[in-house]
């Protein structure tokens, strides 16, 4: 059980963040801590892409901070982030179709370990043994030979998984782990990252909405709204709360 103590992993201190007139995320704050699994829902409009992105450095906040194992990451690019062990897959899938699912893989790992000027040319000639067990770890172990374009939408999501823990990360950042999946991918998705979070102690942060998967999945759930956190708890804790019920118009929680 996590200690009350214990220093977060991640942590966000009253994030703003406003375009022209409209304030798409105003004083949210979060702490994630080792071995959690954190989700973060809301509305449509709700401010959870900006939230994600101010997090991981696509987007620079107008006032607030951010902090990795308490380093102000605040204005670091999100390529530092990564180094600092962040790691983030996005809504949509950002794998390379031409290449094999192996070279997806071994392309991230040459560049987590910066050996880049020509990062493809080294990533061909190594890390075979290290690309190939990361595919086995989200199951795609069969398919590793295969164009990454031809793999389906499921297996994509899954590659990009194995990419994003190319980089050894010691948080892990998914936007909508199970987009564009059918109930069966997205069960298998969700084996592949519960067995890999239990067997490495990798804290989760993500955004999802199907809901069904996020109280399933989740130890803690963030509800934000208009921008604002508006709620912190348990999956029992927020399915509890009547303000997050209002927020949500009556949805089954």
């Amino acid at each position: 059980m996590t200690s009350a103590l214990a220093q977060p992993v991640l942590s966000a201190d009253s994030l703003t963040k406003s375009f022209s007139t409209f304030t798409a995320v105003r004083g949210a704050s979060i702490d994630i801590h080792s071995g959690e699994v954190v989700a973060i829902i809301g509305p449509n409009g709700a401010g959870k892409t900006t939230f994600f992105d101010l997090l991981t450095g696509r987007k620079i906040p107008d006032s607030g901070t951010v902090r990795i194992f308490g380093k102000d990451v605040t204005r670091m690019p999100p390529w530092r982030r990564v180094r600092l062990g962040l790691a983030r897959s996005f809504q949509v899938s950002s794998v390379f179709g031409t290449l094999s699912a192996l070279e997806n893989v071994q392309l991230g790992i040459a560049l987590a370990k910066r050996q880049a000027w020509h990062p493809f040319g080294l990533a061909v000639r190594r890390h075979r043994d290290h690309a190939a067990a990361l595919l086995e770890e989200v199951g795609l172990a069969d398919r590793l030979h295969l164009p990454a374009g031809k793999l389906s939408h499921g297996d994509q999501r899954s590659l990009e998984l194995a990419v994003a823990l190319s980089s050894n990360p010691r948080i892990l950042l998914l936007d909508e782990p199970t987009a564009g999946m059918g109930v069966a991918e997205s069960a298998e998705c969700l084996e592949h990252i519960s067995a890999i979070t239990r067997k490495n102690d990798i804290p989760i942060l993500f955004v999802e909405h199907d809901m069904s998967i996020v109280f399933s999945f989740a130890t803690r759930i963030v509800v934000l709204a208009a921008g604002e956190v508006i709620m912190n708890g348990s999956p029992a804790e927020v399915r509890a709360n009547e303000r997050v019920r209002e927020v949500y118009f009556g949805e089954n929680l």
